[in-house]
Formats: C-alpha cells, structure tokens, sequence
C-alpha cells in the first residue's frame, strides 16, 4: 500500500470515527475531571463538595437573551435560546443551579449524578438543553429524571443521542429537580468501559499513522539509492 493510500485510509478512519463519537471526539483525549459527589460512593476518595450556579439573563427587547447557565464545577449546564422565557414585566431572569442534600433515594431508581434544582425568575415558553456530568468511575446513567420534589415521584425525559464523553443531555420545558441515573433493576447504557470505543478507535488511527513511517522511510531511501550516479559506467 502506497504512503498516499496509507494516509487516505487512516483519514477515512479518523472520519468514521469522530462521526461515531461526534462531538466529543473532536476535542482529544484529556484526563477526565473528578466528580463532586454530594453523597460519593464508598470507593470514592478525595471528594470535594459540589458548588451552586447563578446567571441574570437579561431581557432586551421585551426578549430575553440567549445564554447559558452553569454550575462553577461545571456538573451541570443549561442552554437557553433567545425568548426562552415569559419575561412579561421583567428585565432580567435569574437563574440558579444548586445541587440537593441529602441525596434523594428513590425506590426503584439508581442515580449517577447529583441531584440539582433548577429555579428562575420566569417560567420557560422554549425548550433548553440540560447536560449532567457523571463520573467516569461509576455506571454511566442511561436516563434524565425530573421531579417537582426531591420526595418524587421522578419520571424520566427523553435523552439525547449525542453527547459529549461523560455528559448525559436532554431537552427541558420546566424547573424543578433533575438527576441522571438508571431503573435499579437494569444495566444502565454505559458502565465503566463506556468509553472504550472512541480510545479504541483512537489507538486504531495512531497505530496506522505509525505504520506508515517506516513505510515512508524505506521508499524515500530506495529513491535516493536509485537516483545515485553509478561511477562504474564508462
């Protein structure tokens, strides 16, 4: 196989690959940060405790402004569009994030992450995004749950497909409680090793980029030898 070959198909890898795994892929392999868990497990050392989150969306218009609100841990984000919110009367929204304890315990459910409540200064009249960070050490939570009390009932909300590695989103149209997690009597959709695929994937590319060094090597010797004068001829 030709150099131009080699490279073509491990393009053509990296291609499929960061498709896969999109759009997480994109932003290379970095160590994953630690969770703050408000209850960690057992096996779980060195926890600091997890931190609140503020944002004023401001209202320009008679329309309040597209932002993000997020967690200084950055645990937790929500994504709003412009005119997300009924702002009759208001210049600004405040927003909070603050994760919840004691831990709430539902019967027949396994949360992954924290529990946080989400308020505002005004009622949603756009669906925003959530996105929940999880803990690489635990199983990865296969759904959202929501609650208006910590007390329940929870009941799960449509996640989406793709997300960032570690991350677990979903589309909201109220506050209240949200935690990621999974029905305790089932696997949850990733586990520990739910990330073997695009590190897999990864050592699949560098492998190939690696094996066409000698490659190229070797061809640009033989080319050099062949374009050597040859001081024998008469």
């Amino acid at each position: 196989m030709s150099r131009i070959a080699l490279l073509a198909s491990a393009a053509a890898v990296y291609l499929v690959a960061a498709w896969m795994v999109a759009p997480g892929f994109y932003d290379g392999f970095t160590p994953q940060q630690p969770y703050h868990f408000v209850c960690p497990p057992i096996h779980y050392g060195g926890n600091q405790s997890p931190t609140s989150g503020h944002l004023d969306i401001k209202v320009l218009g008679g329309v309040s402004d597209a932002n993000v609100a997020f967690t200084d841990d950055a645990q937790v984000l929500i994504d709003f569009l412009p005119g997300a919110f009924d702002v009759t009367g208001k210049t600004v929204v405040p927003v909070d994030i603050k994760p919840v304890g004691p831990c709430p315990k539902p019967p027949g459910l396994t949360f992954a992450t924290n529990a946080y409540v989400i308020t505002a200064g005004a009622s949603l009249v756009k669906k925003a995004t959530v996105v929940m960070r999880y803990s690489d050490l635990i199983p990865a939570p296969s759904n959202i749950y929501h609650a208006d009390s910590p007390d329940g009932p929870w009941t799960s909300i449509p996640v989406q497909s793709e997300a960032q590695p570690f991350t677990i989103d979903a589309t909201i149209d109220k506050f209240g409680y949200y935690a990621a997690g999974y029905p305790s009597n089932a696997v949850s959709h990733g586990g520990p090793n739910s990330q073997i695929l695009p590190i897999a994937i990864a050592v699949l590319i560098i492998a190939i980029l690696l094996a066409g060094v000698p490659l190229a090597i070797v061809r640009r010797r033989g080319t050099a030898h062949e374009a050597e004068p040859d001081d024998s001829a008469p």
